[in-house]
């Protein structure tokens, strides 16, 4: 029994949720993607935890045929989904885009929804190929898609995630030569390139897909090498292949061996830490702290029931009230001044000022002045500024195919 394995699939699936505010608002259809698929499988793998602890009882067949081609899908979608989001990185970075118009903008999302979401259907598809049967169940770990192991499901199931990933990494390299190129009016390019991208977020993006990649390149490479260490199955036929698809095949704990079970509890966590990298990456910038900042300030508010805070005003102290604060100094008194002021008909004025003193003696005084103007000057303001993993098991069953995928 593993309690490790919901806690930390659902820790993921939330973390994962922190940053869709601001890439919502963002519109960024690559980087929702990303969240979309590594909530959902996330999601999978916790239920999947649950259901399966300790047993290997077969009680819900529809919920493992979906969740098995979810799984598939999101081997394909990630790298589909980084290799998005270094293409437009890329095209911000060169000159060929130098304003971002509303068309665009549009053409950019149709083709982001394709890449992310069409193509993992169409591999989810072409799983079908190299499925030997309807799906595996693993004691503590749950349903698992399976896998013919042959020729033709490494050139389907192993060889395009890590061409996609291979290629997002080429265009993160290529952004990389642009900016160097640029590295002095980089900012000012992407402010006129109207992307709404700043140079950390900018950054950021194409750190968090390019490690991404080169974590999956890593994890479906070693996965790929344990599935097929015991060597390929001949690809005889469709019907050989296919030859009783809709048996399920149960592995308690007690019949696999210790490495195989090893391997497989750590590729169960490919996931979980593929959803820590994103949130890593993108819940620490300043529009998270701004967001994080605003529901602090409603929580406050609205549950505790807090006054708001009152932004602060200076402080004026006048006469009262800087005796009050400070007293009476040497015992002097400061006695009251009028002025009055009047023009002269030779556009001259005279300023008066009387002056009671404590002896009542009175002392009056005329002062000419320079003419006043009818006018002031304005005095200006200055402003402070997927993986899926899967077991690999060697017994033999009614096909020959051995289970293996991962989700990247």
């Amino acid at each position: 029994m593993h309690v490790e394995l919901p806690i930390g699939a659902f820790l993921a699936a939330a973390l994962v949720l922190i940053p869709l505010p601001w890439h919502w608002r963002a519109r960024n259809i690559a980087t929702l993607s990303m969240i979309a698929w590594l909530f959902v499988s996330n999601i999978i793998f916790g239920i999947n935890s649950i259901i399966w602890v300790g047993n290997v009882i077969n009680i819900a067949p529809v919920w493992c045929d979906i969740a098995t081609k979810i799984q598939i899908g999101a081997n394909m979608a990630l790298p589909a989904c980084c290799l998005c989001i270094c293409i437009h990185l890329e095209r911000i970075a060169s000159i060929r885009q130098v304003q971002s118009t509303h068309t665009d903008k549009m053409r950019r999302m149709l083709f982001d929804a394709a890449l992310c979401w069409l193509l993992p259907m169409i591999y989810m598809a072409l799983h079908y190929i190299v499925q030997g049967h309807r799906f595996d169940i693993i004691e503590d770990f749950g349903c698992r898609p399976t896998i013919y192991v042959s020729i033709t499901a490494i050139f389907i199931i192993w060889v395009p995630p890590i061409a996609v990933a291979l290629l997002t990494v080429g265009y993160a390299g290529v952004a990389l030569i642009y900016f160097f190129r640029r590295r002095v009016t980089f900012a000012k390019h992407l402010q006129d390139s109207n992307t709404g991208l700043t140079t950390s977020r900018y950054f950021r993006l194409m750190s968090m897909a390019v490690i991404e990649m080169f974590w999956g390149i890593l994890v479906t490479s070693l996965n790929m090498w344990f599935t097929c260490q015991h060597g390929l199955r001949p690809w005889i036929s469709w019907d050989n292949v296919h030859d009783g698809f809709s048996q399920i095949a149960y592995f308690p704990t007690v019949i696999i061996p210790s490495t195989t079970l090893a391997w497989n509890y750590a590729l169960w966590w490919v996931v979980p830490i593929s959803a820590a990298l994103f949130f890593v990456f993108f819940s620490f910038g300043e529009d998270a702290m701004k967001d994080y900042r605003k529901s602090l300030q409603w929580f406050c508010t609205t549950v505790l029931r807090l006054p708001p805070p009152n932004k602060e005003r200076p402080t004026v102290l006048g006469p009262s009230s800087f005796a009050r604060l400070h007293g009476p100094k040497s015992g002097l008194t400061l006695p009251p001044i009028i002025s009055s002021v009047t023009k002269s008909s030779e556009s001259t004025s005279s300023v008066s000022f009387s002056e009671k003193t404590s002896t009542s003696e009175e002392v009056s005084s005329i002062v000419k002045c320079s003419p006043i103007s009818e006018s002031f000057p304005t005095t200006p303001t200055s402003y402070a500024p997927t993986l899926h993993y899967s077991l690999v098991d060697s017994s033999p069953s009614s096909n020959g195919d051995i289970d293996g995928h991962d989700i990247v």
